[in-house]
């Protein structure tokens, strides 16, 4: 007898209930061993990933528009980042902690030529929350160098930067930093530039009016020696409008303050460009990368100036982990994927097929969806609150029947839907993936 299936199409494969049999009973039996922290998203066990598809434990086959949260920008278990690692593997030298060797070299070279004439000396690391602290540190000992007065840094509410605890005060989630017990005084948090805030100011006067107050408490000039800025706000993909930049860079080259733009999103050809901050057509001072940047491995960096970067005495900010040599050769496999790819060409022309698809489900719900926001390939619709009173709610089941369909996008927990599939996914899965969020968005939102 031939095999019923739920779903197929050439990219999705369904053929049990969603989630997957035994899928449960695993998430059961990691609630008891493993922190509530990592818990929290949509009820699927992977157990295989593929370029843009994820498979579950029972088979079934996902087009997946998280790339594991904006990891997999050269898709999952890329063939060039499996033979580069298995070279490393075969050459029997799996850490050497700050002693030298040759790929540490090769791979530092091409991340600073990918990088940019700005950039001169790196500094390795294994997570994002690592590099925005080191960025911290760098900053501030830059302020001491030019006899500020205060280590003041200027960040921005609803950015977020990672968890530890200079990242967490850096951050401007409130709650979530709690449980420090205190805030930095010389941290200092301006609103940011939502569309919805600007009301009838420009973008220029919304940065000198949120200047003008924090200068009632500081002198800016002698109190600050640092700004970091996400480069787009992660829960809504919201960049900041380009003048408002333009403007912060010119103040804070005039103050000798550093900018530091927090590229864990938007690096590695995720927006379109090699870092998001291109965008705005300025050169920040320094600049903080992860997730793409190891194709799933993890490794992060900061990337600066020469006398920046310098500013540590030896051994003042090394890492067990730093420049792993597994790590290099992932970092270098991304690198070498995305230029011979061509995938940030690539990624402006699949931008305006998935914007002009999200635009369009955006048409036919104007009260409910406010917004669609984000550059190449990662976007967000962002809903009303007030057209529903559980609109969260609602969020989470949409996401929840888009995984039944055979799609998996992000839940953000807040007031929005989150895309960023893999750079690599072709056009025929990206219109199928949309098609379906549309289709589901619909039947929710019509009842």
């Amino acid at each position: 007898m031939k095999k019923k299936y739920f779903i197929k199409t050439k990219n999705i494969f369904i053929h049990t209930s969603i989630p997957a049999p035994g899928t449960k009973k695993l998430i059961k039996s990691l609630s008891k061993i493993e922190s509530r922290s990592m818990h929290g998203q949509m009820p699927i066990a992977w157990d295989k990933a593929k370029d843009f598809n994820i498979f579950d434990i029972a088979g079934n086959k996902f087009i997946d528009f998280t790339s594991t949260i904006f990891v997999a920008n050269i898709g999952h278990s890329n063939s060039r980042l499996i033979k580069y690692i298995q070279n490393g593997l075969n050459k029997n030298l799996l850490h050497s902690y700050a002693y030298v060797n040759k790929i540490r070299e090769k791979y530092l070279k091409r991340l600073i030529t990918f990088a940019g004439k700005n950039f001169q000396k790196v500094f390795l690391m294994s997570a994002g929350t690592e590099a925005t602290e080191a960025a911290l540190k760098l900053m501030r000992m830059h302020g001491q160098k030019n006899k500020k007065r205060r280590l003041g840094i200027i960040c921005f509410e609803g950015n977020w930067h990672g968890r530890t605890m200079g990242a967490q005060m850096m951050s401007g989630n409130t709650k979530q930093k709690e449980w420090i017990g205190y805030h930095d005084p010389n941290i200092y948090h301006l609103p940011f530039p939502y569309p919805w805030a600007l009301k009838k100011n420009s973008p220029r006067q919304f940065l000198i009016n949120s200047l003008k107050k924090l200068e009632k408490k500081i002198d800016i000039k002698k109190d600050v020696c640092g700004v970091m800025v996400e480069t787009f706000q992660g829960w809504g993909a919201l960049y900041y409008p380009k003048e408002y930049i333009k403007l912060l860079d010119k103040i804070c080259k005039k103050n000798k303050i550093l900018i530091t733009f927090d590229e864990m999103q938007s690096g590695f050809g995720r927006t379109g460009y090699r870092f998001g901050y291109e965008y705005y057509g300025i050169k920040p001072d320094l600049i903080c990368c992860g997730k793409g940047m190891g194709g799933g491995f993890p490794v992060s960096a900061v990337l600066g100036r020469k006398k920046i970067m310098d500013l540590p005495e030896i051994g003042n900010m090394s890492s067990t982990h730093s420049a792993n040599p597994l790590a290099c050769y992932a970092g270098l496999a991304v690198i070498d994927e995305i230029n011979k790819k061509k995938i940030i060409i690539n990624t402006k022309k699949k931008e305006k097929i998935l914007f002009e698809k999200l635009h369009a489900i955006r048409r036919k719900f104007p009260k409910e969806i406010l917004f669609v926001e984000g550059k190449g390939l990662i976007a967000a619709l962002i809903f009303s609150l007030n057209v529903r009173k559980n609109i969260k709610e609602v969020l989470r089941l949409i996401v929840q029947k888009c995984l039944e369909k055979g799609l998996l996008v992000v839940y953000t927990g807040r007031e929005s839907i989150k895309i960023g599939p893999p750079l690599t996914i072709t056009n025929n899965a990206l219109i199928e993936g949309v098609d379906i969020l549309d289709k589901v968005i619909t039947e929710e939102l019509v009842k």
